[in-house]
């Protein structure tokens, strides 16, 4: 396994950026966190168009379902339609537990589905537990 994991979030809202964002911190693998503030920055980040050229490919991608400009849904289709990008484990992290949004990401190959937790100290053991279990046991492609 390489020495770090990049992350990539896509998350519209700055508080749960943050709070994800130190959450990540924590634990035995090394996380490099790039955040998408959008849909259509997050596939803009995903295809290194415009001033995301030079990114690096995540190990790992953590995608709200609601978002501006372009819904988490569509952000995870074009992902998955996508023979260089489908590979790369998809876990929505959403505050929505609405059937048909869980159905939805399941039928588009999300890889897990995880729902936000309201309080601070839940809400980060949760981003914990998935870095440790994508971070430590999982194999993640490209991260060996």
């Amino acid at each position: 396994m390489k020495d770090t994991i990049e992350i990539l979030l896509v998350e519209d809202q700055p508080a749960d950026a943050r709070l994800t964002s130190e959450a990540l911190k924590v634990g035995l693998v090394d996380s490099r966190l790039t955040v998408a503030r959008d849909g259509l920055e997050a596939v803009d980040f995903l295809f290194h168009r415009g001033k995301f050229a030079g990114e690096t490919r995540p190990h790992l991608i953590l995608l709200d379902l609601n978002l501006p400009k372009k819904s988490g849904h569509e952000v995870l289709a074009e992902i998955k339609n996508d023979p260089n990008l489908r590979s790369i484990p998809v876990i929505i992290l959403s505050s929505s537990q609405a059937d048909t949004d869980i159905a939805t990401a399941y039928q588009l190959h999300a890889n897990c589905y995880v729902s936000k937790p309201i309080e601070c100290d839940q809400y980060f053991q949760v981003v914990s537990a998935i870095k440790g279990f994508w971070g430590t046991v999982a194999l993640l492609p490209g991260s060996q």
